[in-house]
């Protein structure tokens, strides 16, 4: 497993490297996200450990651009209130964990991680009645086959990565039609409004919510 970790303060890389280490994980470290940027085109990274407040790009902008990827990310902060998580969260951070901390919960933080999106990056995800088989772009929902458009088929392959968790309009964009797509988000309203009909049609067990003015989740319903 490698982690990309991006700190500004050296004492928390090397409290955070021991620590990983010890561990077996193999780590990478980035003192702002410019740095961290410029090792993602040349390294895979299983998750990322990023602080909030660096210099010249700050955790919340790194964060987003790493949620694009797909590499998951923990965010480390001196910041304690509710708008300062919710901030983070809103970025696409999984998980949060305030400084100081206890090397032995980062780490348990980090497992949690780990198993999660290990997990949902598995060539089938199964949510409520429905499975998600990357392999064929098949989903089956109960002993119905459904044959999704490519884009439908990839942005519900996506909400289903992490589900309860909110993808911003801007990510699923990104991810889906790439940072060159020169079209505006319509686009994506139309996809959605699509993929619920269709899932609606066959009683999937699943739901796709619209948060207002950030962008879509997908829960399980039953």
């Amino acid at each position: 497993m490698r982690i990309l970790v991006v700190d500004d303060d050296p004492f928390i890389q090397k409290l955070i490297g021991i620590h990983l280490k010890k561990e077996g994980y193999n780590t990478v470290f980035a003192s702002d996200g410019l740095e961290a940027l410029s090792y993602l085109n040349g390294e895979k990274f299983d998750l990322a450990i990023v602080d909030v407040m660096m210099p010249n790009m700050d955790g919340l902008s790194l964060t987003k651009r790493l949620v694009a990827r797909e590499i998951p990310v923990l965010m480390l902060t001196a910041k304690t209130t509710l708008d300062d998580k919710e901030k983070g969260f809103l970025a696409g951070a999984d998980d949060y964990i305030v400084k100081p901390f206890e090397p032995k919960e980062l780490l348990f933080r980090v497992r949690a991680i780990l198993r999660r999106f290990q997990k949902i990056e598995r060539s089938h995800t199964l949510l409520g009645n429905m499975l998600i088989d990357r392999l064929t772009f098949e989903v089956k929902v109960d002993e119905q086959i459904l044959l999704l458009p490519l884009k439908e088929f990839e942005l519900l392959s996506i909400l289903c990565s992490r589900p309860e968790i909110v993808f911003t309009r801007d990510q699923l964009m990104q991810q889906v039609w790439g940072y060159d797509y020169d079209g505006d988000d319509f686009t994506l309203t139309t996809h959605i409004k699509r993929l619920r009909s269709r899932l609606e049609k066959v009683n999937a067990q699943v739901k796709i919510q619209t948060i207002r003015g950030i962008g879509y989740k997908i829960e399980e319903t039953k």
